[in-house]
């Protein structure tokens, strides 16, 4: 994605944001993405990887290539190449002659990747506070206001959904595909730790209280703002992963 397809992308999202009535916040930052019609590996790999998420596809469960297909619905030469950008991004491990296995939560590993989500986020987050158009910026503001109402609600899954659609198109704004692409598999990776640990959760206002921070900083164009908010964000998460190896 180069800097220009990803302003086209961000541009995108921020104005569908500034139509969307409620806190649709993913279907808004689902227009972050791509642009236009996904090829059908993309919507395999997206498809597997919402499954794999949410744990539909339980960790350390096996499927076949066959199986898989005729669960989302999509041919299995698709479905195959989907397979190795999963196995790259470390959500599944490709078993030769018998199948695919979906890869282990573990809390070790999450904490490297919190190490390097820390490092990857500060600078996203700088590169957005300083590169945002003006409607993106104002569209940070309203994330802010809508994550704090999802943090309220206190619903959990739908926050899940809600932060790291906005971590894209977070991404899209900071207009460096390289680290967009790097921090890609680390959400998809964090997205289900804290899916499958989210009954372990604090005050959910709290957590999204952070989150809006952050959002606010980037839409105030406030690059020191942004960079202390999400190092803030990235430690909450490292607390929160220690409190499971304890408990």
């Amino acid at each position: 994605m180069t800097a220009e397809r990803g302003r086209g992308a961000a541009g995108k999202a921020a104005e569908a944001l500034g139509s969307a009535a409620g806190p649709d916040l993913e279907s808004a930052f689902g227009a972050a993405d791509p642009t236009g019609e996904p090829r059908l590996a993309d919507r395999a790999y997206a498809a597997l990887e919402e499954l794999i998420v949410t744990a539909a596809l339980p960790p350390g469960s096996l499927w076949s290539e066959a199986l898989l297909s005729e669960r989302i619905g999509i041919g299995r030469t698709p479905v195959r190449e989907a397979l190795q950008r999963l196995a790259s991004d470390h959500l599944v491990v490709l078993l030769r002659r018998h199948g695919i296995r979906v890869s282990d939560v573990l809390v070790p590993e999450q904490l490297l990747v919190l190490d390097t989500r820390r490092e990857l986020e500060r600078l996203v987050s700088v590169s957005a506070a300083r590169r945002a158009s003006g409607a993106e910026r104002q569209s940070h503001r309203q994330a802010a206001l809508q994550l704090r109402a999802v943090g309220e609600a206190r619903d959990v899954l739908r926050y899940l959904r809600v932060h790291f659609a906005l971590k894209r198109f977070t991404c899209a704004c900071a207009r460096n595909p390289f680290a967009a692409r790097a921090l890609s598999p680390l959400h998809a990776l964090s997205r289900r730790f804290f899916y499958v640990h989210r009954d372990r959760f604090g005050d959910l206002m709290d957590v999204a209280a952070v989150h809006a921070d952050l959002a606010e900083a980037i839409g105030r164009g406030d690059a020191g703002a942004a960079a202390a908010a999400s190092d803030a964000m990235t430690g909450l998460a490292v607390d929160f992963t220690r409190r499971i190896i304890l408990d």
